[in-house]
């Protein structure tokens, strides 16, 4: 009796906490907590176990992931956010900016041209440390050097994941 008496709160608190605290967030992020009653302690001294795990998801059939775990799809929309364009040529993004190098084919022979350093691994250090190499025919300074602290981690990672995925591979 004082089992069913306790269960029932329980759930209930359980449920509302986990529905008004995901409230604005995206479902990939929403980790759902299950609560199962135990049944081989005697029945006045019942005390629940709880078990939490993430949330599973089907991705868009148009979301795209590569490099670092990142998502595409999203990474064009930070693209888009920061200003990329004014500065990068890049085809995805229909981007013509040419104060900074060419991002549909410049990442990869740069990339190379810095001790053959991992394509993925370049673009994040070009976001984050952009004066870390400086392509021939450009000068330290350009690019601005806040993204590393102004964009999230998921937010980088979508974004070389969005160049990664639309820069020529040489």
């Amino acid at each position: 009796m004082l089992f069913a008496a306790l269960l029932f709160p329980a759930g209930f608190a359980g449920w509302a906490v986990g529905h008004y605290t995901s409230l604005g967030e995206s479902s990939s992020t929403v980790v759902h907590t299950v609560t199962i009653g135990s049944t081989s302690a005697p029945a006045t001294t019942t005390s629940p176990a709880t078990t939490t795990s993430p949330a599973t998801t089907t991705s868009p059939a148009t979301t795209t992931s590569s490099g670092g775990g990142g998502n595409a799809a999203a990474g064009k929309s930070v693209f888009a956010a920061n200003g990329c364009a004014s500065c990068h040529t890049f085809k995805p993004a229909n981007a013509t900016g040419s104060i900074g190098p060419d991002l549909d084919t410049a990442p990869a022979s740069d990339a190379k041209a810095d001790n053959n350093m991992d394509l993925a691994a370049f673009i994040k250090e070009s976001i984050d440390k952009p004066d870390a190499y400086i392509a021939k025919g450009y000068s330290k300074g350009i690019m601005p050097t806040t993204f590393g602290q102004s964009l999230s981690s998921t937010q980088l990672k979508d974004l070389v994941a969005f160049i990664l995925a639309g820069t020529a591979k040489s």
